[in-house]
């Protein structure tokens, strides 16, 4: 954190002995999850995690089934010695076989994500920078990702963002005066 505050107290200095520089901020998550396309990618991003959720709840159910009759056989001493080795293996296998797709699916569901947002960010991006060309800002800076304490509303350009992008701004926004605490 002090790296960061240094960075734009350096940055401030430079920019200040170079002349009049307007510096803005956003909040880029405020603004993303602002966006319609982000809402739609939301629902298909949670849609593709059930198919995994439900998959990975069918198999602890398999697991759990077979671990209860595995303890059935040995507190009725039904199981044989070499049987109760081939259940532990066959517990052991499923067991692990769990844990592999349960990170496969986080893997895939991280990568869908990754994939469906990219765009929307991109586009995030570019109405940022459209709209920091066409107010005169020589910098942007991201409120979400910390680093400011204080800024003036009034170089808040997110409402401008949202206008050029078509969204109508939420009537509660957070206060992006602050930056979030990490």
């Amino acid at each position: 954190m002090k790296k960061v505050v240094l960075a734009f107290s350096l940055l401030l200095i430079s920019a200040m002995s170079f002349g009049q520089q307007k510096i803005g901020y956003v909040n880029s998550e405020e603004l993303i999850l602002s966006m319609p396309e982000a809402k739609k990618a939301d629902a298909d991003i949670n849609a593709y995690a059930k198919t995994y959720q439900d998959q990975l709840a069918k198999m602890q159910k398999d697991l759990e089934t077979k671990y209860k009759a595995y303890e059935e056989g040995m507190k009725t001493k039904t199981l044989t010695e070499a049987m109760q080795g081939v259940k532990e293996k066959e517990l052991q296998d499923l067991q692990a076989n769990l844990q592999s797709t349960q990170q496969v699916a986080e893997e895939k569901v991280a990568t869908k994500r990754q994939e469906l947002l990219k765009p929307i960010t991109e586009k995030a991006d570019q109405a940022i920078q459209s709209v920091a060309k066409e107010k005169g800002y020589s910098y942007i800076f991201d409120v979400s990702a910390g680093g400011i304490i204080y800024a003036l509303p009034s170089d808040d350009i997110l409402k401008d963002v949202q206008n050029k992008l078509g969204i109508k701004p939420a009537t509660t926004t957070t206060n992006s005066t602050v930056a979030p605490k990490k």
